[in-house]
């Protein structure tokens, strides 16, 4: 571990497991204050340090319980609503996180499935890390065609090293041109043999995108001859594994769909666990959609997310 990465490691135990003020730190680490609370902001950030506060908002609890009671959830996580929008994928990614080291830590193996998106991307920085060789990591889609931050490779691949674990990509785009160059590629050998291991998977944590520019999928993978307008004018609220889906959760009559390269819903429904992990009052009509057509059997969302996706199905 580099010295630096020591230094805040060392400085993050004496403040939040030993009680020492910031002041004691600098003493005893030879450093100024200033420095230390530097470290021990960066230690939030990147994911060093996690704070659980050992107490449930009843709010929370209560929507959980109608989660799973009225949608035949498995199971239900409800963080509280932050006050800034841009903290919701990082709670929720927190939550999420937590959720599957607990799962993972129970059954280390079998196949582990991902998908895209930000709320995923702060997923992974809270999976607990491990030794699982038994596990195997695959992504559920394809990936863009250009660099950027974020792709489905990168989610899976830095999941699989959390996990020590084997790493299979779907080496192709999100879209094909056609929906017959897709039939194309998804016959192929390579492609047949990773289609088997995702309807393999055992454990899938995705997220749901709707059709604002706070998707990564709109702002970023849309075929440049599919336009959002014409999405919504179909019907669309939003998609799952690059999917669109409408508000009854059924697949819109749109070519994108036919085109997609990723594991499709009827198969998605066959997996055992699939994890939801999305929030935002912009997601609550694609998670709803998600909901009714049975894509998921777990939901991780915030407090006013959870409200209006319950609103909209009572409705």
């Amino acid at each position: 571990m580099p010295d630096d990465a020591q230094t805040q490691v060392r400085a993050a135990w004496l403040y939040y497991m030993e009680g020492l003020t910031q002041a004691e730190i600098a003493d005893r680490l030879k450093m100024t204050r200033l420095r230390v609370n530097r470290l021990l902001v960066e230690a939030r950030g990147n994911g060093l340090v996690n704070i659980t506060i050992n107490s449930r908002l009843e709010g929370c609890v209560r929507l959980e319980r109608a989660l799973v009671e009225e949608l035949g959830l498995r199971e239900a996580v409800v963080v509280p609503t932050p006050a800034k929008a841009e903290q919701v994928h990082p709670l929720i990614g927190q939550a999420a996180g937590e959720f599957i080291s607990r799962l993972i830590e129970e059954q280390p193996s079998g196949v582990f499935g991902v998908g895209w998106g930000g709320t995923l991307r702060e997923t992974i920085r809270h999976v607990r890390s491990g030794q699982y060789p038994g596990m195997k990591v695959t992504s559920m889609m394809g990936g863009l065609t250009y660099g950027i931050e974020l792709n489905t490779f990168e989610i899976a691949s830095q999941l699989a090293r959390r996990w020590q674990a084997e790493c299979h990509y779907l080496a192709a785009p999100i879209y094909a041109g056609t929906p017959e160059s897709r039939d194309t590629i998804v016959a192929q050998d390579v492609f047949e043999e990773a289609f088997a291991r995702i309807r393999a998977t055992d454990v899938a944590v995705l997220s749901a995108g709707d059709l604002t520019d706070r998707s990564l999928l709109i702002r970023y993978g849309l075929p440049r001859d599919v336009a959002v307008e014409d999405l919504a004018a179909s019907g669309a609220v939003g998609d799952m594994l690059g999917q669109f889906i409408d508000a009854q959760g059924q697949p819109v009559d749109h070519p994108i769909n036919r085109r997609a390269i990723a594991l499709p819903h009827d198969a998605l429904r066959l997996i055992p666990t699939v994890i939801l992990a999305s929030g935002g009052i912009n997601k609550a009509a694609i998670i709803a959609a998600a909901l009714r057509a049975k894509l998921a059997s777990v939901l991780i969302t915030d407090e006013r997310a959870a409200s209006a996706v319950l609103k909209l199905m009572r409705g």
